[in-house]
């Protein structure tokens, strides 16, 4: 046999074997639809090239800072806008992606068990390691109910703390804000506030990264290894993690030397303070003055890296989503002057105008203004603004199918299924035509007490955050301060867009400077 004939015969072979494969696969198919009484999807979107041209446009979008708003644009494009579910592909790989909140509810609370995290581990694990982000099954279960306890009311309600680390930042907008122009990028600070409150919550001693020389301090002072390139190298690595779960099966593809040197950097950052609570006696950590995440962890296990892994999950969302937050809500806020106002007017009624023994933990929760204006910079920026799950088996999620889009649709083992909080939160359907402005008003309105799953900025179900009042109480307490603090806010002309650009990752923040200045 020739070698020309060969080759005809292999490749009529492969093209044999793959027409086989896509039959039974549909006839598969259709056996399964019919045994999960599922329909066929409503909504079906094709880039014409399996996928890889949707996948390198999110890559696109995310670095130009627009991706929320190009996830908006998919749906609204899609055959049947009003359901809020389609089928596509992305870098070659069938994909389900919703918005839907009766199939958010299914696969974050009611089908639990059908989902998983699939491959955040591989993708994750570089940086974050073995935690209670990465983690699925008995590995999860471990590590929730080891941190459940760390964050009991009690544990976040302490807002003392909170105030050292404030005065630190108001010496910074006083100072920068000296200089003239007097604009300076307060997300910046934001960052550094929040791990700077973090890792006194967690380690015990504070990075005080807020201490440095443009206010009179030393940094070699509080210096060790990893500390000054910690928030450069964090925020680099998960970019790269970004990237890797969107490639998703392709994920190894991503793994420069950059990226292996930020990872080393964090892990130094951290082994500081690891090693610092595994040399501590017995006797040291139980005198330990006030509550410490680690010196409290540590009496559950001496794991150096069980301990490092999940101290840098909770810094992670201590730090990052926290600071967003704050950025969000003073970008809207210096827009809204009238709003700033009316915070302004409840704070001052509730605490006057300075650091008060009346600030607690309970009287921040009475502020309703302040909760309505916490609520809408969530609802329009919520700090994980889409996740992802793995079907653990053939299933199916409630809405999507038939004509209507009203019908379960199927969900292949394996299969991934993209759920988009940021877009739930932003559809008409659910808070009206204004849903695409920051209104917090809408939160006194009897709309927004039956929203249910449209609401999600905590995610829900067994694996909603621990951590959510830690983060709230911080931020309460912080813009509460600065309302305290200073009269109006501004924000520098044409610095940033509307709707402004934004960085997401695991988390999302301002993509661009957030330019302000304060009139006490």
């Amino acid at each position: 046999m020739s070698t020309e004939i060969l080759i005809q015969y292999w490749y009529f072979t492969l093209i044999g074997v793959f027409i086989l494969y896509q039959i039974i696969s549909f006839l598969n198919t259709k056996y399964l639809m019919k045994k999960l009484n599922a329909k066929s999807f409503a909504n079906l979107r094709r880039d014409g090239y399996f996928g890889f041209k949707a996948g390198i446009m999110g890559m696109k979008e995310t670095k130009n800072g627009t991706l929320i708003e190009f996830n908006q644009k998919v749906f609204n494009e899609s055959a049947l806008p009003e359901v809020g579910t389609m089928k596509t592909f992305i870098f070659g790989i069938p994909i389900v992606l919703t918005k839907d909140p009766e199939n958010i509810k299914a696969i974050l609370s009611t089908q639990f068990n059908d989902f998983c995290l699939g491959r955040r581990l591989e993708y994750f694990g570089p940086l974050l390691g073995k935690g209670i982000f990465t983690l699925d099954g008995s590995g999860w279960k471990h590590s929730r109910q080891m941190l459940r306890p760390q964050f009991a009311r009690d544990q976040v309600a302490h807002v003392k703390a909170l105030e050292p680390h404030f005065q630190l930042l108001k010496k910074h907008i006083n100072t920068k804000g000296a200089k003239p122009g007097g604009y300076f990028d307060l997300q910046e600070l934001f960052f550094r506030f929040t791990v700077d409150s973090a890792t006194e919550f967690l380690f015990g001693t504070s990075v005080e990264s807020l201490k440095d020389e443009s206010i009179g301090f030393n940094q070699d002072d509080v210096n060790f290894a990893g500390r000054k390139e910690f928030a450069t190298a964090f925020n680099q690595s998960q970019i790269y993690l970004s990237y890797r779960a969107m490639l998703q099966k392709l994920y190894w593809i991503i793994n420069p030397k950059k990226f292996q040197d930020c990872n080393s950097i964090v892990h130094t950052f951290s082994d500081y303070y690891i090693n610092k609570v595994l040399n501590a006696t017995p006797e040291e950590i139980e005198k330990q003055s006030g509550y410490v995440f680690l010196y409290e962890l540590v009496k559950e296990t001496r794991d150096p890296q069980v301990l490092k892994d999940q101290a840098l999950n909770i810094l992670l969302a201590g730090r990052d989503t926290t600071a967003g937050l704050l950025s969000f809500a003073i970008f809207e806020l210096a827009q809204h002057p009238e709003m700033w106002e009316r915070l302004r007017k409840e704070i001052l009624g509730a605490f006057g105008n300075d650091v008060s023994e009346k600030i607690t933990f309970e009287s921040l929760k009475k502020c309703e203004y302040l909760k309505a204006v916490l609520n809408e910079t969530l609802r329009m920026y919520p700090s994980v603004p889409r996740n992802t799950r793995i079907a653990t088996k053939d299933t199916t999620i409630p809405r999507g199918g038939g004509p209507d889009g009203m019908s379960p649709v199927l969900v292949r083992k394996g299969q991934n299924v993209v759920y988009f909080i940021n877009t739930t939160h932003l559809d008409p359907a659910y808070y009206g035509k204004d849903a695409d402005q920051f209104r917090p008003e809408r939160w006194f309105e009897e709309s927004t007490r039956k929203l249910g799953w449209a609401y999600l900025p905590f995610n829900g179900g067994p694996r909603i955050c621990l951590g959510q009042q830690f983060a709230l109480t911080e931020a309460s307490y912080a813009i509460t301060r600065l309302v305290q603090s200073y009269s109006k806010v501004h924000i520098k002309p044409n610095s940033q867009s509307y709707p402004p650009r934004k960085m997401i990752h695991l988390t999302m923040c301002l993509l661009d400077p957030l330019l302000v200045s304060f009139e006490e």
